[in-house]
């Protein structure tokens, strides 16, 4: 004979009847038990617990609440439950969004003291392979007080460099080391628009990428997309890993540039001094990557419309004595150019006269190269030469002289002033062509940046101008 023992449970808003057979009631020999819930024939809607017990088993059980009396389900305390959840979830995520916060703070200031250790360590390295000479302390005074009267200028491109949203600046186009490319859009979008690939000079020592921020605010002004390339300075890197930094770049510009605009048929790449030199080196060693059959880059010769080099120098067994006279000694010149070899490899013009290069030139586009005569950084000479060597080898070129015109003159002060741009115009016809006439007129108007008197000042102090006459205004040095 079976006994039943009920045990009420209170739930006074139980939901309606159900049988539940407990987790027990599949192992035979124990205790079934079941749950009951909100019979009619019990009064005040309450539960019961039926325990069930075998005759030859003297089962005591000890029962618990399945919920605690204080627990209702009544509308009011489940809204109250619900809110404290929430409460809860949203402390929670604060307190995540903080640490996350507090966490990316950490990281930026790692990465910034690992920049400024780097930049500190190659600093010190520089020093070692300078030395502290007079010519070098009188050049680096002379270039802060170029920059302090150029500071007018500085001040507004730098703004416009940090805060105009039409600047997407450090995008990554490689693993290496500064491997970043600033890329200056236009305000209207309205159809792919021509893109110069910029890469900046600096005298393969102080380049930088935001040094060609004026030139890609003015050309952007005139719908012409600019991509200014970051490269490894020395002795951070040495030529090899320049002309490889900057031909990733390019790289990145011919393959992802139609993402933000970009004409992928109509691309020049450019440089100045410097860059001028490492751009005009990646361009011929795709050109002989592809004359040769080689593994090339991801990018082709062909996707080039034309280059344009300005102030660059193209012969360095030539122009070697005449860096070490202005400073940029013999010695620190051979380290960067990877030896007495390195002066012949990585020489443009001396490449063009190799007769193994020959078919490697006839696939290189137009070339134009820009030189001021006034230029004592970098002779025009060198540019002039170059230019005759190409045509020999059947390559399109021409040299276009300033007359007047300084090393900084083309890149710097006149960008600076309102009026006529000599280079600037020309660079408008070679890209816009039948458009060019209409271009400036529908561009945001030019304002002086610096006064002319800071300018003429400015001239007269930079380190990259021939200070060995006492009017360096009007005189032209021949070289």
């Amino acid at each position: 004979m079976q006994s039943h023992n009920l045990l009420p449970i209170s739930n006074p808003s139980s939901p309606p009847s159900m049988i539940i057979p407990s987790a027990s009631s599949s192992l035979s020999g124990i205790t079934n038990t079941m749950l009951f819930r909100s019979d009619p024939h019990i009064t005040s809607s309450s539960t019961i617990l039926l325990v069930q017990d075998d005759d030859d088993v003297d089962s005591k059980i000890e029962t618990k609440p399945l919920l605690s009396r204080a627990f209702s389900y009544t509308s009011s305390s489940f809204s109250s439950f619900v809110k404290q959840q929430q409460r809860r979830r949203s402390i929670a995520s604060e307190s995540s969004l903080l640490s996350r916060g507090v966490e990316g703070c950490r990281q930026d200031m790692g990465r910034a003291a690992s920049d400024t250790y780097i930049v500190t360590r190659l600093s010190f390295a520089l020093l070692r392979y300078l030395g502290v000479g007079y010519r070098w302390i009188v050049r680096f005074l002379a270039l802060g007080c170029y920059a302090m009267l150029l500071i007018p200028g500085f001040i507004q491109v730098g703004y416009y460099y940090f805060h105009s949203s039409q600047v997407r600046r450090g995008i990554v186009y490689g693993d290496q080391p500064r491997n970043r490319l600033d890329l200056y859009l236009l305000k209207n979008m309205n159809g792919p628009k021509p893109v110069v690939a910029f890469v900046t000079g600096g005298a393969w020592i102080i380049g930088y990428k935001a040094w060609g921020s004026l030139l890609g605010q003015q050309l952007s002004e005139i719908d012409i997309i600019v991509a200014c390339i970051d490269y490894r300075n020395f002795p951070q890197g040495t030529i090899s890993d320049m002309v490889k930094d900057a031909s990733q770049g390019i790289s990145f510009v011919c393959n992802k540039i139609a993402e933000y605009g970009g004409d992928p048929n109509r691309i020049y790449l450019m440089g100045q001094s410097a860059g001028a030199h490492i751009a005009t080196c990646a361009l011929l060693e795709q050109a002989i990557k592809e004359a040769g059959a080689e593994q090339r880059d991801s990018w082709s010769v062909s996707q080039i419309k034309a280059y344009f080099g300005l102030s660059g120098g193209y012969n360095f067994l030539k122009l070697v004595d005449h860096f070490h006279s202005r400073g940029l000694y013999r010695s620190i010149f051979l380290s960067i150019m990877e030896g007495e070899q390195g002066l012949r490899r990585y020489s443009p013009e001396v490449m063009a006269q190799d007769p193994i290069a020959k078919n490697a030139f006839s696939l290189l586009p137009p070339i134009v190269l820009f030189h001021g005569t006034a230029d004592y950084s970098t002779p025009c000479d060198s540019s002039k030469s170059f230019a005759d060597t190409l045509k020999a080898v059947g390559v399109t070129a021409e040299c276009d002289l300033y007359d007047g015109k300084t090393h900084t003159d083309l890149f710097l002060q006149y960008p600076m002033r309102v009026g006529i741009d000599d280079m600037l115009d020309d660079l408008i016809t070679m890209i816009h062509g039948d458009n060019s006439e209409t271009i400036p007129a529908n561009s945001t108007p030019r304002k002086r940046l610096v006064p002319e008197f800071m300018l003429k000042m400015a001239r007269s102090v930079s380190p990259f101008n021939d200070h060995s006459t006492p009017c360096p205004f009007n005189l032209i040095k021949s070289f």
